[in-house]
């Protein structure tokens, strides 16, 4: 089969690869229809992670039940299923409690970037679908995979309702989408901080109600001025450097919360000033499977269309190009096609 190999940053390959194979009982294997390059992929990408050796790369999909190990009984072969990034028995205390992205026996989902894929721990990982999806809903299904699922948590963890002025610090398919969870939410207020013609525009079709330029503490200041010098009830950081968590935590009003779910490199949090904030921080690895129901539910019935973050469409065999585009911000996210 055919998948997408990064070789060191800047260089990636599409190259024949074995076809995955059931490994254990609760195993699957899917033909893929969809995958992506997420923002995470560009750090290695672009060298901020250590690239050891060659190594497969995806970890949002969307595919056809192929195969199945003995020991699943939950998906059945034929069926269109979403997954996350993190494979999950669902049946932990962990995972039980609403964050399977911390199962006890939770295994890291790659290689999505190919035709085929083997997800383990099947039953507790996919869900499928309660019907084929039609073409046009292919795209919001992919970003239930791990971009909606990881925005929707941003909301959840920075505690978004109705009545609440929400910021949200990052413009990238995550930022995005956290536009559109806080809006499904009843925020009153969304602020949205980009520069960047075409994704404010589509910020505003997902629900922001006003757009921020300015980063740092200007950007800081500009959150204030709107807020009556207080801050944003709620914050969501979906970038994960040190620039873009500080304006979280200080764009937030005292007894706030900030949700972050951008991947972290090299954040340091100053003790004494967040002490002193009264905010309160929450985040990580989003637990997509405990959302996959209901955005699979809103999807199918049109309430949401998170697929607009995808404004390029390419066959897996220039994936090279997906990498590119978004590392030179000509498209926020893109969808490729095995």
């Amino acid at each position: 089969m055919r998948a997408t190999i990064i070789h060191a940053p800047g260089d990636v390959r599409v190259e024949e690869r074995e076809k995955p194979t059931i490994q254990e009982p609760t195993d699957a294997v899917i033909k893929l229809v969809a995958a992506c390059v997420c923002g995470s992929d560009l750090w290695p990408y672009r060298g901020a992670d250590t690239i050891e050796e060659p190594r497969p790369m995806g970890h949002e999909y969307v595919g056809i039940v192929e195969e199945v190990g003995g020991s699943v009984g939950n998906v059945q072969v034929g069926q269109f299923v979403v997954g996350s990034f993190y494979a999950s028995d669902n049946t932990c205390d962990i995972c039980l409690s609403g964050y399977q992205s911390g199962c006890i026996h939770r295994e890291g989902v790659g290689s999505a970037q190919a035709e085929y894929l083997r997800v383990p721990l099947a039953d507790g990982t996919l869900v499928a679908t309660p019907e084929m999806p039609d073409a046009g809903k292919v795209a919001s299904l992919l970003a239930a995979s791990d971009v909606l699922g990881t925005g929707w948590f941003g909301a959840k963890a920075a505690e978004v309702g109705p009545g609440k002025t929400v910021a949200v610090v990052g413009d990238g398919a995550v930022g995005l989408l956290a536009v559109l969870a806080a809006k499904h939410m009843g925020a009153e207020r969304i602020i949205a901080m980009s520069r960047h013609a075409s994704r404010q525009a589509l910020a505003r079709e997902f629900g922001a109600t006003d757009i921020v330029e300015e980063r740092g503490d200007e950007g800081v200041g500009k959150i204030k001025e709107l807020t009556d010098g207080l801050g944003a009830h709620s914050v969501i950081e979906a970038v994960g450097t040190q620039e873009s968590m500080m304006q979280a935590i200080r764009s937030t009003r005292r007894g706030g919360h900030v949700g972050y779910v951008g991947v972290s490199h090299d954040v340091e949090l100053p003790g004494r000033e967040l002490f002193s904030s009264h905010v309160h921080l929450h985040g990580g690895p989003a637990p997509v499977r405990d959302y996959l129901p209901e955005l699979i539910d809103l999807i199918f019935k049109g309430e949401i269309n998170p697929g607009k973050v995808f404004d390029l469409e390419l066959p897996l065999e220039e994936a090279p190009e997906a990498y590119k585009a978004m590392d030179e911000r000509r498209a926020i996210k893109v969808l490729l096609r095995p």
